[in-house]
């Protein structure tokens, strides 16, 4: 018996904790299923999917049988099946959306309906998705940018176009960490993007009529308030973000305010709350009403069209799809008479979009939403913040500084939780965020979206100028906000590249103590604090090569990073500078680097990196170098990097980045400190890497019809 006693105090302990957790234990089936869908992606091939998903199940099963019953086995059973059950749908919704992919760019002549017009008048152009018509050779979905001048009157979803347009498959990421389009492109069905060319002919106009409602509703919206606050105007009504000028949008970015562009909880929010608030208020105006209805089940009800009718004219994106169910759940739950915001409903939300959208979870969207929206919940549901913040009696000032108190923690609170994130996805975090939040949550939801609602009323009979003025003064002040906080010193935290392992470790961490009740869930800080740790600690690459050769960045001696071409655009240097920890502006060329030796063909330069020195040639040119003294040149290096195919005789001492072997491998990152490479092709069988694909048809001249 005495030996027996020790051996049976961790599970009794075990379940004495569960036991008392048993209010939080629903809360992390969404967790469960979302790490089912992480190791689909994070695992390379059919056989490990096989593998985890057996295995899983295996364990769920084998937990179930335990004699004895108990708390824990059931949930690790449960558990077990949620893993599996999230690594299996997201696998089938990868097979269900497969759709083939351009083979090769190609210039071609397209008919097409239009699906979604997107209006960038910030970048002069219109994004145009079509869904060719009688192409067996074209993939089934394809999007275009247009010059504005070249969008012809009656583009709207719904009509038939034709045009000529460049296409190409599309692009992978450019370097490791990089924005990966190809595998959000598989996602949403798109089999190939470019540009299209004058002149557009429209074969058969838009037949329903206000299918252009949106697009429409921004045009107003930009009329009346010029730039871009004109565009953040737009993007809070139809979620239409491109009139925003990237100089003001990466403001908003280093600020910490660039969630009050994307429609989201905060916004479908702010309309449910007003359309219920309306309603209420004019229905208790009469009493015959107030005495036989229930006026705040009516106002509820109102609420939820509000909120899908604001969910739909603003495009019906996953995030505010997201927003709409977690608005309808908490209405659900007003009727019923149930606590509104609670873990629980965050939860319930969570599930049910990976559910329906289960890729959505390795994207920054699904992400950020849900991390703000959980550290808030968490936050106040804690009974020791409740405490601190409860209504009480007292005077107005310690009123107001109390509920300043509750704002700033809150703000605290998100921003901690959207940091990882932000560092993980973009590789920048506004660090002033919640200061900034404080005045541009309040701002926006309780003085611009009314004034601009009301300008939208008053539009009606013409009487709007004064109210779209008013709004154009409050949308300045949110942009000299943005601006002033985002030029402050030390406003942006950077970091070149995060591991998978370290964000995992955060992120763990961070749910552990979020969702737990007990003591237990201060156990949570040791794999946050270590994925900090080990973030902070791993070193920013020395060699960034892109996919297609064309372009590097490398470390000098100063430990400046240097660009190998001087006309790289400015996507290309923003993503390079963001991968390599530095800043666009500070991007320098290799040409005018100290020791760097350049022509207009050839660039050779000598890094130190502890006891060893290595030599890094790249071509920087389309022209041929002589066979002989480019083979002399490759031997004496260490890493060779080129756009095309080098000669055989090329062999350097250690590394060849060439387009055969950068066909293979993708974009390249590398330390020389421990010679490690990482590559964005790194082996494994997901669907968008190597996707079924149609050949196009031939070019066509530029007056071929």
């Amino acid at each position: 018996m005495g030996a027996r006693g020790p051996r049976r105090q961790l599970p009794d302990a075990l379940e004495r904790w569960l036991e008392a957790e048993r209010e939080q234990l629903v809360l992390w089936l969404p967790v469960m299923l979302g790490t089912g869908i992480a190791a689909w992606f994070v695992l390379p091939d059919a056989a490990r999917w096989i593998g985890f998903t057996l295995g899983c199940l295996a364990l769920g099963l084998a937990a179930a049988a335990l004699p004895g019953g108990g708390r824990a086995p059931r949930v690790v059973a449960v558990a077990g099946l949620m893993l599996a059950a999230g690594c299996a749908l997201i696998w089938w919704r990868s097979e269900r959306v497969a759709a083939p992919v351009l083979a090769r760019p190609a210039v071609v002549l397209v008919t097409a309906r239009v699906e979604r017009v997107e209006q960038l008048p910030a970048r002069d152009m219109v994004r145009v998705t079509l869904v060719p018509q009688g192409h067996a050779d074209l993939p089934p979905r394809v999007r275009v940018n247009l010059a504005r001048g070249d969008a012809p009157e009656g583009l709207a979803r719904g009509a038939v176009v034709r045009l000529r347009a460049r296409l190409m498959p599309p692009p992978p990421a450019a370097v490791p960490g990089a924005y990966d389009f190809v595998r959000v492109a598989w996602f949403g069905g798109l089999g190939a993007t470019g540009k299209g060319f004058a002149p557009v002919e429209i074969v058969e106009p838009a037949a329903a009529p206000g299918a252009d409602l949106r697009t429409r509703l921004s045009t107003h919206i930009q009329s009346r308030i010029a730039g871009s606050g004109g565009g953040i105007a737009s993007a809070l009504a139809t979620g239409d973000q491109g009139a925003i000028a990237e100089a003001d949008s990466e403001a908003m970015r280093r600020s910490g305010l660039a969630h009050l562009l994307s429609v989201s909880g905060l916004h479908v929010t702010a309309v449910t709350a007003a359309a219920m608030l309306l309603v209420l208020r004019l229905l208790a105006l009469s009493p015959a009403l107030a005495l036989r209805w229930r006026l705040p089940l009516v106002a509820a009800g109102a609420g939820a069209l509000a909120s899908v009718g604001y969910t739909l004219l603003t495009g019906a994106e996953v995030p505010t799809i997201r927003s709409c169910a977690a608005a309808l759940l908490v209405l659900l739950a007003l009727s019923l008479g149930r606590e509104a915001i609670t873990l629980r409903l965050v939860a319930a939300g969570a599930f049910l979009v990976l559910l329906l959208w289960p890729e959505s979870l390795a994207g920054p969207s699904f992400q950020l939403s849900f991390a703000a929206v959980t550290a808030i919940v968490a936050l106040h549901e804690s009974p020791r913040v409740r405490g601190w913040f409860k209504r009480r009696e007292e005077g107005m000032g310690r009123r107001f500084l109390r509920w300043l108190g509750a704002l700033l923690l809150t703000g605290i609170a998100v921003e901690l939780a959207l940091m990882p994130i932000g560092l993980f996805h973009f590789h920048k975090a506004g660090v002033y965020g919640a200061l900034a939040n404080i005045v541009a949550i309040p701002l926006t939801t309780f003085v611009i979206m009314p004034l601009e609602a009301l300008a939208l009323v008053l539009d009606v009979a013409g009487l709007g100028a004064p109210a779209w003025w008013l709004t154009a003064r409050a949308l300045d002040l949110l942009l000299w906000l943005a601006h002033t906080t985002a030029s402050a010193p030390g406003a942006v935290a950077a970091l070149p590249a995060m591991p998978g392992g370290a964000y995992a470790l955060i992120v763990v961490g961070g749910l552990w103590v979020a969702l737990w009740r007990t003591r237990m869930r201060w156990a949570g800080a040791l794999p946050f604090a270590i994925g900090l740790g080990w973030a902070l600690l791993t070193p920013p690459p020395d060699l960034l090569v892109t996919g297609d050769g064309r372009h590097l960045a490398i470390r000098t001696a100063s430990g400046e990073m240097a660009l190998l071409r001087d006309r790289a655009g400015d996507y290309t240097r923003s993503m390079l500078g963001e991968n390599s920890g530095a800043e666009e502006e500070a991007l320098a060329l290799l040409s005018e680097v100290p020791g760097a030796r350049c022509s207009p063909d050839l660039c050779l330069v000598e890094v130190q990196s502890g006891a060893r020195r290595w030599r890094v040639l790249a071509t920087r040119s389309g022209y041929l170098v002589p066979w002989r003294e480019m083979v002399a040149l490759c031997r004496t290096t260490d890493v060779v990097v080129s756009d095309r195919r080098l000669p055989p005789g090329c062999t350097p001492r250690w590394l060849r980045l060439d387009r055969d072997m950068l066909a293979k491998t993708g974009g390249v990152a590398i330390n020389f400190a421990d010679a490690r490479v990482r590559t964005v092709r790194s082996g494994g069988s997901h669907p968008w890497l190597d996707p079924l694909t149609v050949q196009p048809p031939f070019v066509v001249p530029r007056n071929g019809r």
